[in-house]
């Protein structure tokens, strides 16, 4: 069996080509690209920022990493030894203040198609990232939701007791069945390296609450002077895979169909 790369020794060999330091989502890329590890999980950004933090704020001054930016760290090593000095000493403090001011909004989908679900109890919604294949199933999420006409929003909700998936089915069946075609959500639980969704943290900075309604409303309305979308949750978007069930059915009834004008 072929050696795999630790995360740390993935991190470190990517670093080692950029001694200016490199964003934790461009890192996970050049580790899928240059097939340093086999198995990254559902969110290898999140583990390699998670790897890199952790190091920073428990390994004190052994660490082989700091903090250059905002979510962009560098290896020690590649740098002058004044600026890894002054970069060491405020990248502990720095980190901690990033983790603080994380995004409350973890994962979010755009205009969804319903019928690319399997609409049953305790409904799955699945979805992969731009920088992971691994399908992750967002049934569960709490936190709003939007029901499309076309591309007109014609109602808001929320999930805060129940789940996300449990009040898009609620929909299909109400008096709102007949008018929407799409969904959007946006979701509040994190999606941990397995792939399963964590539990939602415990509170959020102001600041960032801010923000992150400010991305909310720039998403989905997509006004025109915005030039930008919402940066805030660019790094969390899923893409919706159609429900591997929907694919079984329609193969059951093809086959039906076929036996059917068989016996005409």
């Amino acid at each position: 069996m072929a050696y795999e790369m630790t995360w740390k020794e993935a991190i470190n060999q990517v670093l080692g080509q950029f001694p200016g330091g490199l964003h934790y989502n461009e890192i996970a890329e050049k580790i899928i690209e240059q097939g340093l590890r086999k198995s990254v999980g559902a969110t290898p950004a999140a583990t390699v920022n998670a790897q890199i933090a952790s190091s920073i704020k428990h390994d004190g001054s052994t660490s082989l990493y700091v903090r250059v930016n905002k979510g962009v760290f560098a290896l020690k090593s590649g740098l002058s030894p004044m600026e890894s000095a002054h970069l060491a000493a405020e990248s502990p403090q720095l980190v901690e203040q990033d983790e603080a001011q994380s995004q409350i909004i973890s994962a979010f989908g755009m205009y969804w198609r319903r019928d690319a679900v399997a609409w049953k109890n305790n409904p799955r919604l699945w979805g992969y990232s731009k920088e992971c294949a691994d399908k992750v199933d967002f049934g569960g999420q709490k936190g709003i939701y939007l029901l499309h006409d076309g591309r007109e929003v014609v109602y808001v909700g929320r999930s805060t007791d129940g789940s996300i998936g449990k009040r898009l089915l609620d929909h299909t069946k109400n008096r709102l069945s007949f008018r929407w075609d799409r969904f959007s959500w946006f979701g509040l639980n994190p999606v941990g390296e397995s792939g399963v969704l964590g539990p939602i943290p415990s509170n959020y900075s102001a600041d960032n609450m801010i923000a992150t309604l400010e991305a909310i409303l720039i998403e989905a309305m997509e006004p025109r002077l915005n030039r930008q979308r919402g940066q805030e949750l660019g790094e969390s978007e899923y893409f919706q895979h159609e429900d591997p069930e929907l694919k079984t059915t329609k193969l059951m009834n093809d086959f039906a169909s076929v036996l059917a004008k068989g016996h005409l």
